[in-house]
């Protein structure tokens, strides 16, 4: 029979055990990693002069965001350059609301990371440090894509570890630039597409995890660039946000590229039959009233220079974007180089297709909520019609089917464009899901497992 004071220490040993083990675990020699923020969560700044154009609440008359249209969209640069990512927003009386500071401090906290700098790594070792990728949200994706595979390669010379390779956490627009810079490295976009990828950025990339990412695009980017709504990404539901025109988002390539991929639109006319549409030909663009070329205060809104060059850009832009989702357009099997995990949601209602319908001077409406409307024929189309057709589960932003991409997949013939078991779904917003505990957890728990 154990005595009491056995019992005791056996009690006492046994915690000790559970938070030596705890210990071992925060302090385990962990893969550096690197985190990239969504659209519209980095800083923008005036390089000349310093000061923060975005996010702020009062830009500099002189700043804003666009950016120079012309069909060289690697050329069309202007005066702005990423700052810190967005850790938190305060506005005026408002409540402090959290972007990506409460996950960072979670990686810091609860994962025994810590915030290094990619000009100056730790001097001592090169494990358990996590480096923020922050970017121009605007630019073109796999330009992105390819800053990150270099800034990750100066980053090994430093530390003297050529064979180094990196953990990657994404969140939206995040994770599309990993998948890219994973896939084709430090390579500009195959010429018409791909039917293979070399898988060339595992070199640098063991494993993604990728976070509420729009893998199939979504039919709100064609709502802002047809209407000027916040972009997205980042919607926090407040008025200042909502300070991006539709002649404003004209000007970025990557609210083009987060576009519902090529066939995968759905979109139904007034009867709620469905229609093909193509996002990608500038003539639908023309034909529906959405090219704001055509639009009556462009000229008001653009230089000479500009409206000459802006069919071109529009051209340009679509076919890039095109070509772009061609390349990521592969199904992820057994023997892919990097491991892919993804993290999402699936409960709550978000917009999935479009409805188009004449009105009775003839000219074309988009829906992009359920409001209800009167068909040319007099025909009532109900609220609760509309939802049964263009809202699906997701985030509230990107739903389950662009998240997995499950489109593109049933399109190839393959179960999922991710292996069947990686990916997660935690029920949260999505701009709340980096700060999410929960996703926190999952995020770790994956980082951690080396199996």
């Amino acid at each position: 029979m154990v005595s009491i004071k056995a019992r005791h220490r056996q009690i006492v040993y046994s915690a000790l055990f559970i938070v030596a083990a705890s210990v071992c675990a925060f302090a385990q020699a962990k893969p550096p990693v690197v985190f990239i923020p969504g659209l519209t969560g980095t800083e923008l700044v005036n390089a000349k002069t310093g000061e923060k154009v975005w996010f702020r609440l009062r830009r500099a008359k002189g700043d804003d965001l666009r950016l120079p249209i012309s069909p060289n969209i690697a050329a069309n640069k202007d005066g702005l350059i990423p700052g810190d990512i967005i850790r938190s927003i305060k506005a005026g009386l408002l409540p402090r609301v959290d972007v990506y500071g409460g996950f960072l401090t979670a990686l810091e906290t609860k994962g025994g990371y810590r915030e290094g700098k990619w000009d100056a790594p730790p001097p001592r070792g090169y494990e358990n440090t996590v480096y923020i990728f922050a970017y121009d949200w605007r630019r073109d994706i796999v330009e992105n894509s390819r800053l990150l595979i270099r800034k990750i390669e100066a980053l090994k010379r430093r530390l003297r570890r050529p064979n180094l390779k990196f953990d990657v956490v994404g969140h939206s627009l995040g994770g599309l630039i990993a998948r890219y810079a994973a896939m084709y490295g430090d390579a500009d976009l195959p010429a018409g597409g791909s039917a293979s990828s070399n898988w060339a950025g595992s070199k640098e990339i063991s494993r993604l995890v990728i976070i509420g990412s729009p893998n199939e695009g979504s039919p709100l980017a064609l709502r802002n660039l047809i209407n000027g709504f916040p972009l997205l990404g980042i919607e926090l539901k407040l008025p200042f946000v909502q300070d991006l025109s539709k002649f404003d988002i004209f000007t970025i390539p990557a609210a083009f590229e987060l576009l519902p991929a090529p066939n995968s639109l759905m979109a139904f006319d007034d009867s709620l039959n469905a229609i093909s549409i193509d996002v990608y030909d500038p003539a639908t663009w023309t034909k529906y009233g959405w090219n704001v070329i055509n639009d009556k205060d462009f000229a008001k809104e653009f230089t000479p220079a500009e409206q000459k060059a802006a069919p071109a850009y529009l051209a340009a832009v679509l076919e890039r974007a095109k070509r772009l989702y061609q390349s990521l357009d592969l199904p992820v099997t057994a023997k892919t180089p990097v491991s892919i995990t993804s993290i999402g949601a699936d409960c709550k209602d978000t917009l999935d297709a479009m409805v188009l319908y004449r009105k009775k001077d003839g000219a074309w409406d988009a829906l992009f909520k359920a409001d209800s409307f009167t068909a040319p024929d007099g025909r009532k189309v109900t609220s609760d019609d509309l939802k049964a057709k263009i809202y699906a589960p997701g985030d509230g932003i990107v739903t389950k089917r662009s998240l997995t991409a499950a489109t593109i997949a049933e399109a190839d013939g393959v179960e999922s464009m991710f292996l069947p078991g990686s990916t997660f779904y935690i029920c949260d917003g999505h701009d709340k899901l980096p700060g999410n505990e929960a996703v926190q957890a999952k995020v770790l728990s994956i980082l951690t497992d080396r199996k």
